[in-house]
């Protein structure tokens, strides 16, 4: 670092205190005006040793001539506080005539010999001064690089972790972050995505990632030109490092096939990213804004004979051949789960036999809903089912014409079975009613808009029984599929804050007359 033999007294050598401070900097990767400062601090707390801790010392090393100036400043002042760095402007003024308040006299002290101590001392100074300016460059160089591919050499590697030598600075490959079964050795060669870069106590850290979607993405940008281009985009990455990963393309130009582009030619251009993974299998996938369709390709190699969305919960049921099956499913559910990564969709993977029998379920389950609400034969209830009826409400509400409609429909018929419905609905909600004052639902949560009969049941014996108890809520506890209070109605996300939000409206009731209030108290002033 610095040999502070040099800097003793008058016998330094002043140029080469100035060629320490130009190698000392051009080795850091640091400014030299940083390396200068930090020798004139080192010299200034010796200094102070020397002349006593409480004067207020300074020291300044000339920028071209390399000598050290070391002065006393004291600061004028009506009353002393402190005679070791105040001066009153008496004595000011028998020194420099034009001195006033607030100003601040120099006196000139001479060299001083740096014994082995303070010499010492001050090297300690100037390190750590050198360390905080090499650790500040550091962190201002990659904290805006971070997102980027970095190549670096395995310094040492200790409980898996591997810090990495990326030239101007250290970085840390964690053991989490390695693909599994990969082993580096000091001196190996490594190649890594950072994706973060912290200011912490011990100085910055560069995190690197060879297991992070985003690697696998700039590794194909460094390989296909099209995507560097942005005629190609990455729209989604799945990976399950080390072994297999998915990634979905788009073409903005039409006549550019991305996946033929990431592919390349005879497979080098995948081939060279799969090389640098570790032999990970790649699925490229053409993108789509459908949501089914970029399901269907997320599932490839699988087949896919129908799908039924639920956009409500992002839910996805997939019918596959039962050939199919174990395709679409993958070893130890690695496909479906890597496709529901990519699209963001929960995949739910049947066969079609299993979808049969759950249909055949739902058939006989409904239809036997309308031979008890309805009171009507097992005839009716499947014609009501077959034309897709699936509740007493709609057989209640719908238009008669939707009725008569109904093949051996007429309105005779149609009457007969909205009026059953009506009585029937009427009946239940005054079970719900009755049910409802057992649990002691207050009266007020009935206004709140959305909320049926049966909804207001289920919240009494979920323990809500105010609309303040329901306002206290979050969407997820009214409809979490596993907790949720409400999660037999199929309420959306959507519905269960509607719900809540116009619970709360008589939060907001209770400021209006505050507010309007105070906006006529204002008016009154301004008159």
């Amino acid at each position: 670092m610095v040999d502070m033999d040099t800097i003793e007294g008058a016998g330094y050598d002043r140029i080469e205190l100035l060629q320490v401070a130009e190698s000392v900097a051009r080795d850091k990767g640091i400014d030299q005006e940083e390396v200068i400062e930090a020798m004139e601090q080192a010299i200034q707390k010796a200094a102070r040793s020397r002349y006593g801790h409480e004067n207020d010392v300074r020291a300044e090393i000339d920028r071209k001539t390399g000598d050290i100036h070391l002065a006393r400043f004291l600061e004028v002042a009506d009353e002393i506080e402190n005679d070791a760095t105040q001066i009153t402007l008496a004595e000011a003024h028998k020194r420099n005539p034009d001195a006033q308040i607030g100003d601040f006299l120099t006196e000139a002290l001479p060299p001083i010999d740096f014994g082995r101590i303070a010499a010492q001392t001050a090297k300690q100074v100037i390190v750590q001064k050198v360390r905080e300016a090499e650790r500040a460059r550091q962190y201002n160089e990659y904290k805006d690089r971070v997102t980027e591919i970095v190549n670096g050499i395995v310094k040492r590697v200790e409980f898996g972790n591997v810090t990495v030598d990326l030239g101007r600075a250290e970085a840390v490959l964690r053991r989490d972050e390695v693909i599994p079964r990969e082993n580096f050795r000091p001196g190996d060669r490594v190649r890594a995505y950072i994706y973060d870069v912290r200011q912490e106590q011990r100085g910055p850290q560069i995190f690197l990632s060879r297991t992070h979607p985003q690697f696998m993405a700039k590794l194909f940008a460094q390989e296909v030109p099209e995507i560097y281009d942005g005629i190609i985009e990455i729209k989604a990455v799945a990976r399950d490092p080390g072994s297999r990963a998915k990634i979905a393309v788009l073409s903005n130009d039409s006549s550019i096939d991305p996946v033929g582009a990431c592919v390349g030619m005879r497979g080098s251009r995948v081939q060279a990213v799969v090389g640098e993974l570790q032999g990970e299998k790649i699925d490229i996938i053409q993108w789509s804004p459908d949501p089914a369709t970029f399901i269907v390709n997320g599932l490839a190699p699988a087949e896919v004979a129908k799908v039924v969305l639920d956009e409500d919960t992002r839910k996805i049921e997939v019918v596959v051949p039962d050939e199919q099956l174990s395709l679409a499913i993958g070893r130890r559910g690695q496909n479906v789960r890597l496709a529901s990564q990519l699209t963001g969709w929960d995949i739910v993977i049947l066969t079609e036999e299993e979808e049969s029998e759950r249909r055949q379920e739902e058939f006989r389950t409904r239809s036997q809903m309308f031979i008890d609400a309805l009171e009507v034969d097992d005839v009716l209830a499947h014609l009501l089912v077959t034309e897709g009826f699936s509740s007493v409400e709609e057989v209640a509400f719908v238009p008669m014409e939707d009725l008569m409609s109904i093949e051996g429909f007429d309105e005779d018929l149609a009457g007969e079975l909205r009026t059953r419905a009506h009585n029937y609905l009427a009946e239940k909600e005054e079970e719900y009613t009755r049910r409802r004052r057992e649990l002691g639902v207050a009266d007020d949560l009935m206004g709140v808009a959305g909320l049926s009969g049966a909804m207001l049941v289920a919240l009494g014996e979920g323990g809500i029984k105010t609309r303040d108890d329901l306002a206290d809520l979050a969407a997820d506890e009214l409809n979490d599929r596993d907790e949720g209070v409400l999660r037999d109605f199929g309420l959306s996300m959507d519905d269960a804050n509607a719900i809540i939000m116009a619970a709360r409206a008589h939060w907001f009731d209770d400021e209006e007359p505050a507010e309007d209030g105070g906006a006529e108290e204002e008016t009154a002033r301004g008159a």
